[in-house]
């Protein structure tokens, strides 16, 4: 039984990475639950006893990751409530590098924001996906109007404008790193949200307490 089991379950799991390899290289749509059968050298029988369908397939190779914003998300009540606008910037940066270095995560994520046309069987993916961001922007928007914080945001800001601005930068790293991993500069990632900062948020002179500084 146990050999059976874990058979079942060794079946599953390259289903699941041919499904991944071949979303990335041909596109969700593009891929046949047949084309991801023959990668996986099973049987039809075989991915349809493992998954409904497609869209099921596709739902639980997302599992396998937490998307960006997801991530941020989870942990982003964690941080330094002296300093909440540094654990921000650092929880991005994080993410970004994370990915960097993770190649499947890298591919995952990849699929997710440019392989997929989210159809109506994808839906349940798009909301989840559009529901996290909802709530990476809210929560910023929330660390943004934190007394201490808000009466420091350039007067031409609202906590609002300047959350949508960390999701911009954000979204435009993640894409490029997408896009062409090779051109990502880990080193420097951190730098590019301290410059965002300090356009965000003015700096009072003669305070050690700036809200960005390391």
């Amino acid at each position: 039984m146990r050999r059976t089991k874990e058979e079942a379950e060794n079946t599953r799991a390259a289903i699941l990475t041919a499904a991944e390899l071949l979303f990335f290289k041909k596109g969700v749509s593009h891929t046949s639950l047949e084309q991801i059968a023959r990668h996986a050298r099973v049987t039809r029988g075989a991915v349809y006893w493992h998954f409904k369908n497609k869209a099921h397939l596709f739902h639980e190779m997302l599992n396998q990751v937490r998307l960006p914003t997801e991530q941020i998300a989870k942990q982003i009540s964690k941080c330094d409530p002296n300093n909440p606008i540094l654990g921000l910037r650092q929880l991005c940066t994080d993410v970004l590098i994370n990915i960097s270095k993770d190649e499947r995560k890298r591919r995952i994520v990849t699929i997710l924001h440019r392989r997929c046309e989210f159809t109506e069987d994808l839906r349940e993916a798009e909301v989840r996906h559009e529901n996290f961001i909802s709530e990476f922007i809210d929560l910023c928007e929330q660390l943004f109007s934190q007394p201490t914080i808000a009466q420091r945001l350039h007067p031409d800001l609202t906590p609002r404008m300047a959350a949508l601005s960390i999701h911009a930068m954000l979204l435009g790293l993640l894409y490029d790193l997408l896009r062409e991993p090779s051109l990502f500069d880990a080193k420097r990632v951190g730098a590019m949200f301290d410059a965002l900062l300090r356009g965000l948020i003015i700096e009072q002179p003669h305070s050690d307490t700036f809200p960005i500084k390391p």
